[in-house]
């Protein structure tokens, strides 16, 4: 019998109460719809897995070491699926750190990151409005995402105008490391002069540090104390995308059209 494997791939996170309110839920939904497959996990950021190790003692492999792992234990068909979401450094790299293994299985297929068809950018826009309270003149909702000088970064901006176009103006993308920061985010709220109530959220599957301290810390130089500085009345909702049973089910879909297509294959 062919051993078969979905390895949930992750960029990570330090926050132990955010990986089990996000990622292993992830996890748990994309192994409970491939019952025939053993559940795997890595994470893609080096600097998380050291300080996991070092702070923690936990072990976490990853991509390379769990595709070692798996290559060793016979394992013959294996999907992949990232919870990235774009097709950024991080999907890269992943990728890059897989194709040494080609040869190791019989198969070896990838899910999609969240955000890559037209067809992804309308589902998370829908999941996540669904969240959302219905729109108000004086209200703003902002999602913060982390950003990236790859120019995969134009994600964020497709999102916002996707958006828009499904009905919800009062919803507003700006990113950490990215474009559009806040600077450009500030600016859409004085183009609104209407807006008094800003509701922020972060736009990452986790809510780890971005979240908790460049979003709603206390610190001046955070989202939540810039806004305010600005004269809006704040609230910031820490929740990461993981949390969500419809992202989690984009996350599903992926790897099952990966199993039954061969998804991105190497």
């Amino acid at each position: 019998m062919t051993k078969r494997a979905v390895l949930v791939a992750s960029f990570g996170t330090s926050h132990l109460d955010t990986l089990e309110k996000t990622i292993q839920p992830i996890e748990w939904d994309i192994a409970g719809r491939m019952p025939g497959r053993v559940l795997r996990r890595a994470f893609t950021s080096g600097m998380i897995l050291r300080k996991l190790e070092e702070r923690d003692g936990l072990k976490i492999d990853s991509v390379p070491q769990a595709l070692e792992r798996l290559a060793e234990e016979g394992f013959e068909d294996v999907v992949v699926q990232p919870t990235h979401i774009m097709n950024g450094e991080e999907f890269d790299k992943l990728m890059a750190q897989a194709e040494p293994y080609r040869a190791r299985f019989r198969r070896l297929a990838f899910g999609r990151p969240l955000l890559t068809t037209l067809e992804d950018y309308r589902d998370l826009t829908a999941a996540l409005s669904e969240a959302l309270p219905e729109p108000e003149a004086d209200t703003a909702h902002i999602f913060m995402g982390h950003g990236t000088e790859h120019f995969a970064n134009a994600a964020y901006c497709q999102l916002s105008y996707m958006f828009h176009d499904q009905g919800r103006p009062d919803v507003l993308v700006g990113t950490v490391e990215g474009y559009p920061g806040l600077e450009q985010v500030l600016r859409r709220l004085e183009e609104r002069p209407q807006v008094r109530k800003v509701v922020l959220r972060p736009l990452m599957v986790v809510a780890g540090d971005h979240a908790k301290n460049d979003l709603a810390g206390d610190e001046e130089g955070s989202w939540k104390r810039r806004i305010q500085a600005a004269g809006y009345e704040t609230a910031c909702v820490l929740s990461g995308l993981g949390e969500r049973p419809e992202v989690r089910a984009l996350f599903v879909r992926h790897a099952l059209e990966a199993e039954e297509t061969g998804g991105t294959e190497t």
